[in-house]
This record gives C-alpha cells, sequence and structure tokens, in this order.
C-alpha cells in the first residue's frame, strides 16, 4: 500500500513540473493566429505537436520564435509536425500557424504545447526501504510515464489520419453526386434532342406529301 501511495505523490509532483496546452483551432483563409508560452526556466523542454485536421490540402505554414523574435522553427505547406527543443533563454515563446495559402479554404488544427522541466523529483526516503527499491521504482514511473505519452501520440496520429479519411471519402462522395446529377441531366437532354429530331422528320416529310 506504501509504495502505491509513493507513486500517487510522485505522479502528483510531475503533474506540477509540467505544463501543457492541447487545443483544436479554427484558422480562417488568410488569417495567421499564434500562440504562447514561456517557459520560467532556462533548459526546460518544450514540445510542440500539430496536425491539420480537415480543410483545403491538409497543409500550413507554421513559424515558432523565441524571445527576441528568434526563429527556432518554421515550415511552409506541412500537415503535421511533432518537435521538441530546449528553451535555452526565459521568456515568451510564440507558435504561430498561417493560411495565407488559402484564398477560402478554412482549416482545422489539432495542436499542443508542452513546458517541461527536466528537474526529476526525488522519493521521500522511508524506514526500512533502501536506494535500490526506491530507485527502481523511480524508473518504473518514469518507463510508465514514456508509455503514456507514446499511446497518446498514436492515438492523435490515427485521430488525424481517421479525420483526413473521413474527408477524403466525403470529397468523393460529393464527386460521385455531382457526376451523377450531370449524367441525368444528360440523359434528359438527349431524350429530348433525339424527340425533337424525330418530330422535324415527321414533320418534314409531311410537307413533302402536301
Amino acid at each position: 500500500m506504501k509504495p502505491t501511495l509513493v507513486s500517487v505523490g510522485l505522479f502528483a509532483y510531475f503533474a506540477s513540473l509540467v505544463s501543457a496546452t492541447a487545443l483544436t483551432y479554427k484558422i480562417g483563409a488568410n488569417e495567421k493566429a499564434c500562440f504562447f508560452a514561456a517557459p520560467e526556466k532556462k533548459g526546460s523542454k518544450v514540445a510542440f505537436y500539430f496536425a491539420v485536421q480537415s480543410g483545403g490540402s491538409f497543409d500550413i505554414n507554421y513559424e515558432v520564435t523565441g524571445p527576441g523574435n528568434k526563429v527556432i522553427l518554421d515550415g511552409e505547406k506541412e500537415r503535421q509536425g511533432d518537435f521538441v527543443f530546449t528553451a535555452n533563454e526565459v521568456g515568451e515563446y510564440k507558435f504561430c500557424f498561417d493560411n495565407d495559402m488559402s484564398t477560402y479554404s478554412e482549416k482545422f488544427v489539432d495542436f499542443e504545447i508542452t513546458v517541461e522541466d527536466e528537474v526529476r523529483a526525488q522519493l521521500p526516503s522511508k524506514q526500512g526501504s533502501t536506494p535500490e527499491q526506491t530507485s527502481a521504482l523511480e524508473e518504473s514511473i518514469y518507463k510508465v510515464s514514456g508509455q503514456l505519452s507514446t499511446i497518446a501520440r498514436n492515438q492523435k496520429y490515427f485521430r488525424t489520419r481517421e479525420n483526413r479519411n473521413f474527408s477524403t471519402v466525403r470529397s468523393t462522395e460529393g464527386r460521385i453526386v455531382n457526376f451523377s446529377l450531370i449524367q441525368c441531366c444528360m440523359m434528359v437532354c438527349m431524350g429530348a434532342l433525339q424527340v425533337f429530331v424525330v418530330r422535324f422528320f415527321f414533320q418534314g416529310a409531311r410537307k413533302g406529301y402536301v
């Protein structure tokens, strides 16, 4: 029971060291949207993930700048990205998405910004416990944390693929409907043209007999 309580306490301490923002944002045509994060310590790890869920060709321009408008990451017409960098300076970091390549298409972008300190929590010492046991428990918790992060990233990947495939299916369905309507209109027009041609020949034949 005691190891369980210690594990819960350690997870709670980790939660205080990590700050994360996960959002879904709709970016209009020719719109630029920026979001901010402010690490409080030098050497903090900043994770940045984004994926275009729908709209246009599923691409977006992005740029990450640090204090002093120093460009850290940038890219054009990217569908998704997953980056981790070290915040060497304390200050405001800006994460921008630019949809200026689209004249009318709105896009939905999932993104997550995580700021994590590298300081490892120390388990409180207890009577009757050895340093080896404490270290083994700590490493197990870090391993579970890493596996949970991997599962979360896989879920995001599959969600993105699902949304894109659904958009492709919906687009294909719309094209099939439009093609069917055009085909029906062409059949009606061909039938009307055939009736007109037949009537024209019969009317011409009657005039010849008269």
